[in-house]
């Protein structure tokens, strides 16, 4: 127990330690804040400059690094509406309406508090029941991913808003644009029209910076005369009261967060839409309609991906296999220091695993506090006059997309989806279930895949095993009790029960 808390405590006493974790945190709450600039590609940059260091030093740097950017892609969602990392995609659903009715302030006080409950518990989860969540990890099978896919997909009830079909059919949207490329089983081009370019696919990102960011660029424009929302600072930090009103819904949300980011390949950016999903279902009577600045649409997603965090580090300590992509890279930094990832770091380095989760409760601590800076400044861009705020805007979504591999095309695709992003917006569809199509279409598709191969491409052997193995039960109990939610029959009777 006193080797347990002295690694606990390691990053919290050595002063370099300390300053490495806070300035990690700080720079990835900024390098979240940017499109384009993901905390994948920060991690992965800092990892040809730590390999000489020390393993704690690395380490405390890159959780700081992780911790900071999840929570960064919030200030740029709530302000602008464009997301500054996938995880923050729904973030933007409320957290835009609340900037525009003069809330920015309280919204980015509300998501940072958020944020650090999410991430305290995901850290508490990893700390309390990593082997049991780990064991649970390696049960999925295809199929399970197959229908965890289909899951989120069926989330497009919630993300539609009004019409249903509309939602339908941007999500198929967005599945379609997350196929284009050489088919990841047999290397056949899919959607690619002949075009080179096109053989590596169409990264999420640049379709979500054009559907949100450019495409709200071109809807300004209609705006051009409306007077700048004054927005409401004085109060930042929410009271105690507000955020004992949110507690049991950010509970229930970073249980989902931990469970989702545990799962390898998954990560934050299906945690929070499966999140806002269950706030949607759940809160009978939220502050705000959802869409139009409810807070419990934005507690909902921010718990949930600062709670994947902790997740994500689940199989990758215990198993050695990435919870995401951040997590994947984080092996690699492992590697490079001698140690080995997996069932045996435990036994061999059980250090490593403690001194990571001292981390991740430092680094929530140094995000409570740098979250709750800077917000009046951040605030202003909201107040800028729109002839300013446009081109910002422009240039931040060019500047953003071109970073990601230094692409020209990219942006020229980015500006092409930013149109029909716009046109989309005239035409009252949600950008929520084309981005939710993108990054679930292609899981759908190789799970399904996989699951068919491993049963000689029988279709009633795949069928069977649905119903046969208990978690696989379990998904396909839900995903039909889904369907059912969003079919004619549960108005019917609905509204037989009203009569």
């Amino acid at each position: 127990m006193g080797d347990t808390l002295s690694f606990f405590l390691m990053s919290w006493l050595d002063p370099s330690l300390l300053m490495l974790t806070a300035a990690g945190t700080l720079a990835g709450i900024y390098v979240g804040a940017i499109p384009g600039l993901s905390v994948t590609m920060a991690t992965s940059i800092l990892i040809s400059f730590t390999f000489s260091w020390d393993v704690n030093d690395a380490l405390a740097l890159i959780v700081g690094i992780y911790t900071g950017g999840v929570y960064g892609g919030s200030r740029t969602a709530i302000l602008l509406n464009i997301p500054g990392a996938p995880s923050s995609v729904a973030t933007a659903f409320d957290g835009y309406p609340l900037a525009q009715q003069g809330e920015a302030g309280r919204a980015i006080g509300l998501s940072t508090v958020m944020s650090v409950i999410g991430g305290l518990l995901g850290t508490l989860v990893l700390a309390s029941v990593a082997p049991y969540l780990s064991d649970m990890a390696l049960e999925f099978a295809p199929r399970d991913y197959f229908l965890i896919a289909a899951l989120g997909l069926l989330l497009v009830g919630s993300l539609a808003a009004e019409s249903l079909s509309r939602g339908i059919f941007a999500a198929a949207l967005g599945a379609v644009i997350g196929l284009v490329g050489l088919d990841p089983v047999t290397a056949d081009p899919r959607f690619t029209l002949g075009s080179m370019q096109l053989m590596g696919g169409i990264h999420y990102v640049v379709v979500m910076i054009g559907m949100f960011g450019v495409a709200e660029a071109f809807f300004q424009l209609h705006q051009l005369d409306a007077t700048p929302v004054r927005q409401k600072v004085d109060k930042i930090l929410p009271s105690l009261s507000l955020v004992l009103k949110f507690l049991p819904l950010s509970i229930r949300t970073s249980l989902i967060g931990v469970i989702v980011g545990a799962l390898p390949g998954t990560g934050g950016d299906i945690a929070s839409l499966f999140a806002y999903d269950h706030a949607k279902r759940t809160v009978k009577k939220p502050s705000k309609p959802f869409g139009e600045g409810a807070y419990e649409g934005l507690v909902a997603p921010e718990t949930a991906n600062n709670a994947a965090v902790g997740g994500a580090y689940v199989p990758m300590l215990t198993l050695g296999m990435p919870g995401d992509a951040v997590t994947a890279i984080i092996i690699g930094a492992l590697t490079i220091h001698g140690l080995n990832p997996g069932p045996m770091l435990m036994i061999e380095t059980p250090y490593i695993f403690w001194f990571t989760v001292g981390n991740l409760v430092l680094a929530n601590l140094f995000l409570l506090l740098f979250g709750l800076t800077g917000i009046k400044l951040f605030a202003k861009v909201v107040e800028l006059p729109k002839a300013i705020l446009i081109p910002l805007i422009l240039v931040l979504c060019v500047v953003g997309t071109y970073s990601l591999n230094g692409s020209m095309t990219e942006v020229y695709w980015m500006l092409g989806f930013g149109l029909l992003g716009y046109f989309m917006k005239v035409y009252r569809f949600q950008m929520g279930p084309v981005i939710l199509g993108v990054i679930l279409g292609p899981l759908m598709d190789t799970s399904y895949r996989q699951a068919m191969a491993s049963v000689g491409n029988d279709s009633a052997a795949f069928v069977s095993g649905l119903f046969t193995h208990p978690l696989s039960l379990v998904l396909t109990l839900a995903v039909l009790f889904l369907l059912l939610g969003h079919s004619p029959l549960k108005r019917l009777l609905r509204r037989e029960k009203t009569a």
